[in-house]
């Protein structure tokens, strides 16, 4: 089902391909623009407080950058924690963590803790919320790891 037709632009504070296919998928138009924040500065002990608070830290780094524009859209602001084995897992650090992370999801499970925070820069109202799941994961196989590292 195509999104109905509408009278505002969308900004997508995130350069995650998952999540513009998703936008895309769904019949958005929408610009990408990344907050470029440090994200490791920000730290709060519960998953779904960090997935917020780094959601509006991105949502008002690009206002901030939209201020001296004449541009009026909403900022889409997603972010996304895995909690493996009671640990904040977030992006790794290097091709090194990255393996480390998916080989230990192997055979295993770990839970996603999304959240995203809509911002209406002409009435300075947001709306947000977060979710979480649990993933499942078979064994695998290292020829899989290796080629997803290097998606990345």
């Amino acid at each position: 089902m195509a999104a109905a037709e509408s009278c505002f632009k969308i900004i997508l504070g995130s350069s995650s391909m998952a999540r513009q296919r998703i936008l895309a998928e769904m019949g958005y138009e929408f610009t990408i623009m990344t907050a470029d924040i440090d994200e490791k500065s920000i730290r709060k002990e519960k998953p779904e407080d960090l997935v917020t608070a780094l959601a509006e830290a991105k949502a008002n780094a690009i206002m901030a950058r939209l201020q001296h524009t004449d541009i009026l859209e909403n900022v889409a602001c997603p972010t996304l924690v895995v909690v493996y084995k009671g640990t904040i897992r977030e992006k790794p650090c290097n091709e090194d963590e990255a393996r480390e992370f998916i080989k230990g999801y192997s055979g295993g499970h770990a839970a996603v803790v999304g959240s995203v925070l809509v911002t209406n820069l002409d009435s300075g109202a947001s709306k947000g919320g977060w979710e979480s799941a649990e993933v499942y994961f078979h064994d695998i196989p290292n020829e899989v790891i290796d080629s997803l590292v290097k998606i990345h």
